[in-house]
Protein backbone atom coordinates (compact mmCIF):
# COMPACT_ATOMS: atom_id res chain seq x y z
CA UNK A 1 0.00 0.00 0.00
CA UNK A 2 1.35 3.41 -0.91
CA UNK A 3 1.38 5.65 2.16
CA UNK A 4 -0.55 8.86 2.04
CA UNK A 5 1.52 11.96 1.45
CA UNK A 6 1.71 14.54 4.24
CA UNK A 7 -0.21 17.02 2.05
CA UNK A 8 -3.33 14.84 2.52
CA UNK A 9 -2.86 14.80 6.28
CA UNK A 10 -4.30 17.81 8.04
CA UNK A 11 -4.67 16.53 11.60
CA UNK A 12 -3.10 14.21 14.16
CA UNK A 13 -4.40 12.86 17.44
CA UNK A 14 -2.25 13.36 20.53
CA UNK A 15 -3.30 10.51 22.82
CA UNK A 16 -1.49 11.83 25.91
CA UNK A 17 -0.95 9.64 28.97
CA UNK A 18 -4.38 8.14 29.45
CA UNK A 19 -7.65 7.93 27.55
CA UNK A 20 -9.63 7.18 30.73
CA UNK A 21 -11.97 10.14 31.44
CA UNK A 22 -11.73 9.81 35.23
CA UNK A 23 -7.99 10.44 35.13
CA UNK A 24 -8.16 13.58 33.01
CA UNK A 25 -8.92 16.04 35.88
CA UNK A 26 -5.97 14.66 37.88
CA UNK A 27 -3.60 14.95 34.90
CA UNK A 28 -4.91 18.45 34.15
CA UNK A 29 -4.40 19.62 37.73
CA UNK A 30 -0.94 18.07 37.96
CA UNK A 31 0.37 19.62 34.75
CA UNK A 32 -1.28 22.98 35.40
CA UNK A 33 0.41 23.12 38.82
CA UNK A 34 3.82 22.21 37.40
CA UNK A 35 3.42 24.73 34.58
CA UNK A 36 2.48 27.56 36.96
CA UNK A 37 5.37 26.71 39.29
CA UNK A 38 7.73 26.70 36.30
CA UNK A 39 6.47 30.07 35.09
CA UNK A 40 6.49 31.67 38.54
CA UNK A 41 9.90 30.31 39.59
CA UNK A 42 11.73 31.22 36.40
CA UNK A 43 10.01 34.61 36.20
CA UNK A 44 11.19 35.37 39.74
CA UNK A 45 14.76 34.56 38.74
CA UNK A 46 14.53 36.92 35.74
CA UNK A 47 13.02 39.74 37.82
CA UNK A 48 15.53 39.27 40.65
CA UNK A 49 18.52 39.40 38.28
CA UNK A 50 17.22 42.36 36.27
CA UNK A 51 16.26 44.42 39.34
CA UNK A 52 19.41 43.87 41.42
CA UNK A 53 22.59 45.60 40.25
CA UNK A 54 24.70 43.16 42.30
CA UNK A 55 23.61 40.38 39.93
CA UNK A 56 24.54 42.19 36.71
CA UNK A 57 27.38 39.75 36.05
CA UNK A 58 27.95 37.23 33.23
CA UNK A 59 26.93 34.29 35.43
CA UNK A 60 23.52 35.74 36.24
CA UNK A 61 23.09 37.18 32.75
CA UNK A 62 23.22 33.64 31.36
CA UNK A 63 21.07 32.32 34.24
CA UNK A 64 18.29 34.81 33.47
CA UNK A 65 18.44 33.82 29.80
CA UNK A 66 18.26 30.15 30.81
CA UNK A 67 15.15 30.91 32.87
CA UNK A 68 13.55 32.68 29.90
CA UNK A 69 14.34 29.72 27.63
CA UNK A 70 12.90 27.29 30.21
CA UNK A 71 9.63 29.26 30.26
CA UNK A 72 9.45 29.16 26.46
CA UNK A 73 10.51 25.50 26.33
CA UNK A 74 7.72 24.36 28.66
CA UNK A 75 5.21 26.62 26.88
CA UNK A 76 5.72 24.77 23.58
CA UNK A 77 3.99 21.64 24.87
CA UNK A 78 2.10 22.01 28.16
CA UNK A 79 -0.50 24.69 27.21
CA UNK A 80 -1.58 22.66 24.16
CA UNK A 81 -1.95 19.56 26.29
CA UNK A 82 -3.99 21.47 28.91
CA UNK A 83 -6.28 22.86 26.20
CA UNK A 84 -6.76 19.37 24.77
CA UNK A 85 -7.75 17.98 28.17
CA UNK A 86 -10.06 20.91 28.95
CA UNK A 87 -11.82 20.80 25.56
CA UNK A 88 -11.72 16.97 25.43
CA UNK A 89 -10.16 17.23 22.00
CA UNK A 90 -6.96 15.39 21.05
CA UNK A 91 -6.56 17.05 17.66
CA UNK A 92 -3.45 18.92 16.56
CA UNK A 93 -3.13 20.19 12.99
CA UNK A 94 -0.24 19.31 10.70
CA UNK A 95 0.93 22.92 10.72
CA UNK A 96 0.63 22.91 14.50
CA UNK A 97 2.83 19.80 14.63
CA UNK A 98 5.56 21.39 12.54
CA UNK A 99 5.39 24.65 14.50
CA UNK A 100 5.52 22.85 17.83
CA UNK A 101 8.45 20.74 16.71
CA UNK A 102 10.39 23.78 15.49
CA UNK A 103 10.08 25.68 18.76
CA UNK A 104 10.60 22.55 20.85
CA UNK A 105 13.92 21.87 19.11
CA UNK A 106 14.85 25.56 19.20
CA UNK A 107 14.48 25.94 22.95
CA UNK A 108 15.92 22.52 23.81
CA UNK A 109 18.99 23.42 21.73
CA UNK A 110 19.21 26.78 23.51
CA UNK A 111 19.06 25.02 26.88
CA UNK A 112 21.97 22.85 25.84
CA UNK A 113 23.99 25.76 24.47
CA UNK A 114 23.42 27.99 27.49
CA UNK A 115 24.47 25.25 29.90
CA UNK A 116 27.71 24.92 27.91
CA UNK A 117 28.30 28.68 27.97
CA UNK A 118 27.64 28.74 31.73
CA UNK A 119 30.21 25.94 32.21
CA UNK A 120 32.77 28.06 30.33
CA UNK A 121 31.87 31.03 32.51
CA UNK A 122 32.55 28.97 35.67
CA UNK A 123 35.81 27.73 34.16
CA UNK A 124 37.04 31.29 33.59
CA UNK A 125 35.83 32.44 37.03
CA UNK A 126 37.62 29.65 38.92
CA UNK A 127 40.72 29.04 36.78
CA UNK A 128 41.37 32.66 35.72
CA UNK A 129 39.79 34.80 38.48
CA UNK A 130 42.05 37.84 37.95
CA UNK A 131 41.20 37.99 34.24
CA UNK A 132 37.50 37.09 34.62
CA UNK A 133 36.05 40.55 34.02
CA UNK A 134 38.41 41.09 31.08
CA UNK A 135 37.62 37.77 29.38
CA UNK A 136 33.89 37.63 30.15
CA UNK A 137 33.16 41.14 28.93
CA UNK A 138 29.78 42.35 27.72
CA UNK A 139 30.72 41.89 24.07
CA UNK A 140 31.74 38.24 24.51
CA UNK A 141 28.62 37.47 26.57
CA UNK A 142 26.41 38.94 23.85
CA UNK A 143 28.33 37.06 21.17
CA UNK A 144 28.01 33.72 22.99
CA UNK A 145 24.27 34.28 23.42
CA UNK A 146 23.87 35.22 19.75
CA UNK A 147 25.79 32.15 18.57
CA UNK A 148 23.59 29.95 20.81
CA UNK A 149 20.43 31.40 19.23
CA UNK A 150 21.73 31.10 15.66
CA UNK A 151 22.94 27.49 15.95
CA UNK A 152 19.74 26.39 17.70
CA UNK A 153 17.54 28.16 15.14
CA UNK A 154 19.41 26.63 12.20
CA UNK A 155 19.25 23.16 13.75
CA UNK A 156 15.51 23.33 14.42
CA UNK A 157 14.85 24.78 10.96
CA UNK A 158 16.86 21.98 9.32
CA UNK A 159 14.95 19.31 11.25
CA UNK A 160 11.59 20.92 10.45
CA UNK A 161 12.36 21.15 6.73
CA UNK A 162 13.44 17.50 6.71
CA UNK A 163 10.09 16.47 8.20
CA UNK A 164 8.26 18.14 5.30
CA UNK A 165 9.48 15.42 2.92
CA UNK A 166 8.02 12.62 5.01
CA UNK A 167 4.87 10.68 4.20
CA UNK A 168 2.51 9.44 6.89
CA UNK A 169 0.46 6.29 7.33
CA UNK A 170 -3.29 6.32 7.71
CA UNK A 171 -2.98 5.70 11.45
CA UNK A 172 -2.76 9.22 12.79
CA UNK A 173 -2.81 8.53 16.55
CA UNK A 174 0.34 9.65 18.32
CA UNK A 175 0.72 8.07 21.78
CA UNK A 176 2.31 11.14 23.33
CA UNK A 177 1.44 14.54 24.79
CA UNK A 178 3.36 16.43 22.09
CA UNK A 179 4.11 15.87 18.43
CA UNK A 180 6.64 13.21 17.41
CA UNK A 181 7.24 11.73 13.98
CA UNK A 182 4.55 9.32 12.88
CA UNK A 183 5.08 6.13 10.88
CA UNK A 184 7.00 6.72 7.66
CA UNK A 185 10.27 5.98 5.97
CA UNK A 186 12.35 8.01 8.40
CA UNK A 187 15.82 6.78 7.41
CA UNK A 188 17.02 10.22 6.29
CA UNK A 189 15.46 11.86 9.32
CA UNK A 190 17.08 9.35 11.64
CA UNK A 191 20.47 9.97 10.03
CA UNK A 192 19.96 13.72 10.37
CA UNK A 193 18.84 13.27 13.96
CA UNK A 194 21.88 11.20 14.95
CA UNK A 195 24.21 13.65 13.22
CA UNK A 196 22.58 16.64 14.88
CA UNK A 197 22.61 14.90 18.27
CA UNK A 198 26.30 14.27 17.82
CA UNK A 199 26.91 17.88 16.86
CA UNK A 200 24.49 19.73 19.13
CA UNK A 201 24.43 17.41 22.16
CA UNK A 202 27.73 15.53 22.30
CA UNK A 203 29.76 18.62 21.36
CA UNK A 204 28.28 20.83 24.12
CA UNK A 205 28.59 17.93 26.58
CA UNK A 206 32.25 17.59 25.62
CA UNK A 207 32.71 21.30 26.26
CA UNK A 208 31.02 21.01 29.66
CA UNK A 209 33.12 17.99 30.64
CA UNK A 210 36.32 19.72 29.51
CA UNK A 211 35.44 22.81 31.54
CA UNK A 212 34.78 20.76 34.66
CA UNK A 213 37.95 18.69 34.25
CA UNK A 214 39.89 21.97 34.25
CA UNK A 215 37.83 23.28 37.20
CA UNK A 216 38.43 20.13 39.29
CA UNK A 217 42.13 20.24 38.44
CA UNK A 218 42.28 23.88 39.50
CA UNK A 219 40.38 23.24 42.75
CA UNK A 220 42.64 20.32 43.65
CA UNK A 221 45.63 22.62 43.25
CA UNK A 222 44.30 25.07 45.85
CA UNK A 223 45.98 24.96 49.25
CA UNK A 224 43.12 26.43 51.28
CA UNK A 225 40.20 24.18 52.21
CA UNK A 226 37.96 27.24 52.44
CA UNK A 227 39.05 28.28 48.95
CA UNK A 228 38.24 24.81 47.60
CA UNK A 229 34.78 24.87 49.19
CA UNK A 230 34.02 28.37 47.88
CA UNK A 231 35.19 27.47 44.36
CA UNK A 232 33.13 24.28 44.28
CA UNK A 233 30.02 25.95 45.71
CA UNK A 234 30.01 28.48 42.85
CA UNK A 235 29.50 25.72 40.28
CA UNK A 236 27.53 23.15 42.34
CA UNK A 237 24.14 24.49 41.19
CA UNK A 238 25.15 24.48 37.54
CA UNK A 239 26.55 20.96 37.84
CA UNK A 240 23.25 19.79 39.37
CA UNK A 241 21.24 21.32 36.51
CA UNK A 242 23.57 19.81 33.89
CA UNK A 243 23.28 16.35 35.50
CA UNK A 244 19.47 16.60 35.61
CA UNK A 245 19.30 17.84 32.01
CA UNK A 246 21.47 15.13 30.46
CA UNK A 247 20.11 12.31 32.63
CA UNK A 248 16.55 13.07 31.51
CA UNK A 249 17.67 13.30 27.85
CA UNK A 250 19.35 9.91 28.24
CA UNK A 251 16.14 8.54 29.74
CA UNK A 252 14.10 9.80 26.77
CA UNK A 253 16.35 8.16 24.18
CA UNK A 254 16.75 4.88 26.09
CA UNK A 255 12.99 4.56 26.58
CA UNK A 256 12.23 5.49 22.95
CA UNK A 257 14.69 2.87 21.70
CA UNK A 258 12.45 0.07 22.97
CA UNK A 259 9.60 -0.88 20.59
CA UNK A 260 7.12 -1.34 23.47
CA UNK A 261 7.92 1.66 25.62
CA UNK A 262 5.25 4.20 24.72
CA UNK A 263 4.26 4.98 28.30
CA UNK A 264 7.81 5.05 29.68
CA UNK A 265 8.88 7.30 26.81
CA UNK A 266 6.07 9.74 27.63
CA UNK A 267 7.04 9.75 31.32
CA UNK A 268 10.71 10.35 30.45
CA UNK A 269 9.67 13.19 28.16
CA UNK A 270 7.72 14.79 31.01
CA UNK A 271 10.86 14.70 33.15
CA UNK A 272 12.78 16.38 30.33
CA UNK A 273 10.24 18.98 29.19
CA UNK A 274 8.37 19.85 32.40
CA UNK A 275 10.11 18.68 35.58
CA UNK A 276 13.63 19.91 34.71
CA UNK A 277 12.57 23.51 33.89
CA UNK A 278 10.43 23.50 37.04
CA UNK A 279 13.32 22.42 39.30
CA UNK A 280 15.98 24.72 37.83
CA UNK A 281 14.92 27.87 39.78
CA UNK A 282 14.88 25.90 43.05
CA UNK A 283 18.32 24.43 42.37
CA UNK A 284 19.82 27.84 41.65
CA UNK A 285 18.13 29.66 44.53
CA UNK A 286 18.16 27.23 47.48
CA UNK A 287 21.95 27.34 48.07
CA UNK A 288 22.73 30.64 46.39
CA UNK A 289 22.90 33.46 48.92
CA UNK A 290 23.05 36.15 46.22
CA UNK A 291 19.87 34.92 44.52
CA UNK A 292 18.06 34.51 47.84
CA UNK A 293 19.13 38.00 48.89
CA UNK A 294 18.01 39.47 45.57
CA UNK A 295 14.66 37.70 45.84
CA UNK A 296 14.13 39.04 49.37
CA UNK A 297 14.98 42.57 48.25
CA UNK A 298 12.72 42.26 45.21
CA UNK A 299 9.79 40.97 47.30
CA UNK A 300 10.33 43.69 49.90
CA UNK A 301 10.43 46.36 47.19
CA UNK A 302 7.26 44.95 45.59
CA UNK A 303 5.53 44.91 48.99
CA UNK A 304 6.52 48.53 49.67
CA UNK A 305 5.25 49.63 46.26
CA UNK A 306 2.02 47.72 46.79
CA UNK A 307 1.52 49.33 50.20
CA UNK A 308 2.22 52.78 48.75
CA UNK A 309 -0.32 52.28 45.95
CA UNK A 310 -2.95 51.08 48.39
CA UNK A 311 -2.25 54.09 50.64
CA UNK A 312 -2.63 56.51 47.76
CA UNK A 313 -5.90 54.88 46.70
CA UNK A 314 -7.32 55.02 50.23
CA UNK A 315 -6.33 58.68 50.60
CA UNK A 316 -8.18 59.50 47.39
Amino acid sequence: MVPENYSRITEFLLMGFSEEPERQPLIFGLFLSMYLITMFGNLLIILAVSSDSHLHTPMYFFLSNLSLVDICFTSTTVPKMLVNIQTQSQVITYKGCITQMYFFLLFSGLDDSLLTVMAYDRFVAICHPLRYTVIMNLRLCGLLLLVSWITSALYSLLQSLTVLRLSFCTVLKIPHFFFELACSDTFLNNMMMYFSIGFLAALPLTGILYSYVKIVSCICGMSSAQGKYKAFSTCASHLSVVSLFYCTILGVYLSSASPHSTHSSAVASVMYTVVTPMLNPFIYSLKNKEIKGALRRFCAMAAIKGTTVLGLKSSL
